[in-house]
């Protein structure tokens, strides 16, 4: 053993141990498995730190297409503090037994809708029997307000009856057929109650709308005793289904079969139309909430077709009705005119006196008229204002003059 300064060298310790054959045999020995060790348990934690940060980073991708799928899925408003499987989005016109269960009962996939009054009572009645036969919901909107002079029909309790004093069936039909609230049916039926359908099957009716492709359509005009106001609309003996005329119509537009654009084609009267689920979920949206008489609708009707409206639009030959062209609203009222439409540009107050009592259905007509030039208005704003909205059709659409 080395010694300087009375203090010993560890190196010169190592140097003599590994000079002797016996210590350095047994320093390798001792030396290669200690290293190994020390390598192996480096390999390992590398690995398993490699595979932790994998992991953290696999969470973190998890995570963060979880935030943006939560992110990106579609909520109805008002709904975000609830889990998803408890919102309810839709709901249906079906009623509920105070207690137990409903009586068992074919679902019916399509609604009847009309606005009514008394007075036409024995053609509604008429209407509601067939289709209360084909399994339909039937909804009454009843515009004059009497609700309990139908009851005596037996199958007043088996539909459903909204009352408002004065009201159109595009008013109602705003209000209470909201696309999720009728998003189980096929198809709805939303008509004037001066219709006759002696004549008219509505089963066979959906079965043709669907072999036919019609998102929007209507059932024909019989010509012998209807009020018939558009040729589209006349009854066609050749044929299950026409969509357009090639006749010029009554207020001078020509139709020939070069025509792309209503009322030569892709067009219906709103008298009696029908809607498909999401033709009706475009065309609610399409209806204004002030313009209660539609007129200018049936014109824009197209865009709803879900497709190329001379294919999607049409009236069915084979199923025919009657309209008989009564007037309802404002038939024999007289009363002062409130001002209800102040706000509508172009809309004129009349006021009754002795001397000139107010017409209400010539009141109505103008009232009318307001609305189409004011729904005219607004759709072309509407054009001008939206950059991201193109217009699918090429050929304008021919305005009638009324």
């Amino acid at each position: 053993m080395l010694v300087v300064h009375g203090k010993t060298k560890p190196s010169s310790i190592y140097g003599l141990m590994l000079r002797e054959p016996k210590h350095r045999r047994s320093y390798l020995c001792s030396f290669f498995p200690t290293a190994s060790l020390l390598f192996l348990a480096v390999l390992v934690g590398s690995i398993y730190t490699a595979l932790q940060y994998k992991e953290k980073i696999l969470n973190w991708k998890l995570e963060e297409n979880l935030l943006r799928t939560c992110e990106n899925h579609c909520r109805p408003p008002g709904s975000k503090p609830l889990p998803k499987g408890i919102v309810a989005k839709t709901s249906n016109l079906e009623r509920r037994p105070l207690w137990g269960l409903p009586k068992k009962s074919n679902s019916s996939r399509s609604l009847f809708a009309m606005a009514v009054g008394l007075k036409q009572k024995e053609a509604v009645d008429q209407m509601v029997r067939k289709f209360l036969s084909s399994n339909f919901v039937v909804m009454l909107f009843h515009y004059d307000g009497v609700v309990d002079g139908w009851k005596d029909l037996e199958w007043s309790e088996s539909v459903i009856h909204v009352s408002a004093l004065h009201q159109t069936k595009w008013w109602f039909a705003k209000r209470f057929l909201h696309p999720d609230i009728i998003a189980e049916y096929d198809y709805v039926f939303l008509w004037d109650e001066d219709l006759g359908v002696e004549n008219f099957n509505p089963e066979r009716y959906l079965s043709i709308v669907k072999d036919e492709g019609l998102e929007i359509s209507q059932p024909a005009l019989d010509i012998g005793q209807s009020e018939v106001h558009h040729q589209i609309t006349a009854r066609g003996r050749k044929s299950n289904v026409h969509r357009r005329t090639y006749k010029p119509g009554g207020k001078g537009i020509g139709c020939d079969g070069n025509s792309t654009a209503p009322p030569c084609t892709g067009w219906i009267e709103v008298m009696a139309p029908v809607f498909s689920r999401a033709a009706w979920r475009c065309v609610w949206y399409l209806i204004q909430n002030d313009l209660i008489h539609a007129w200018g609708l049936d014109m824009h009707l197209g865009y709803c077709a879900q497709g190329d409206r001379t294919q999607n639009i049409g009236v069915v030959d084979a199923e025919y009705i009657v309209h008989y062209g009564l007037p309802t609203l404002g038939e024999h009222e007289k009363k002062t005119n409130t001002s209800e439409s102040k706000n509508l540009t172009d809309s004129e107050t009349h006021v009754e006196s002795p001397s000139n009592p107010i017409n209400s259905r010539v009141e109505v007509r103008r009232q009318s008229f307001n609305e189409y030039k004011i729904f005219r208005r607004r759709w072309k704003k509407a054009v001008e204002e939206d950059r991201c909205w193109t217009d699918p059709y090429t050929e304008p659409i021919k305005e009638i003059t009324i």
